[in-house]
């Protein structure tokens, strides 16, 4: 009973010239990007949140937190002066090639006080509006 089993195995010991080769997946496409005067708006809304909670003490201390001056701050707080269907169509916006939503022109339109003044400031720019 001690019979012996033998198998063979082939191997393949050859080496390939050059580098190993990994195998190509298919490319994810790519995400869709936020817009920046988009990303500004939420970023607004959400530290007026944080200074209404009394989570931080006032703006300066916001601009400390995030390691920018307080006119930065102030300019990008400012984007809450604008008219709130503006705020909406920001915050709603997509990369769009006609859209060109910067935030130069968003601070032109801010310094209006009145809301359909900022309408009219900024209808070239906005989605939907021509």
């Amino acid at each position: 009973m001690n019979e012996k089993y033998e198998q063979e195995i082939p191997l393949n010991w050859a080496r390939r010239a050059g580098r190993p080769t990994k195998r190509k997946m298919a490319p994810e496409p790519a995400p869709l990007r936020i817009p920046r005067i988009t990303r500004l708006m939420a970023l607004a809304i959400k530290f007026q949140v944080m200074v209404d909670r009394g989570e931080v003490r006032d703006y300066a201390d916001l601009a400390r937190l995030g390691f920018v001056t307080r006119a930065r701050l102030t300019q990008i707080m400012n984007l809450l002066l604008l008219d709130p269907k503006i705020q909406e169509q920001i915050l709603c916006s997509k990369r769009d090639a006609g859209c060109q939503i910067t935030e130069r022109r968003i601070r032109s339109a801010v310094v209006n006080v009145c809301w359909l003044d900022q309408e009219r400031a900024l209808t070239s720019c906005l989605p939907g509006k021509a």
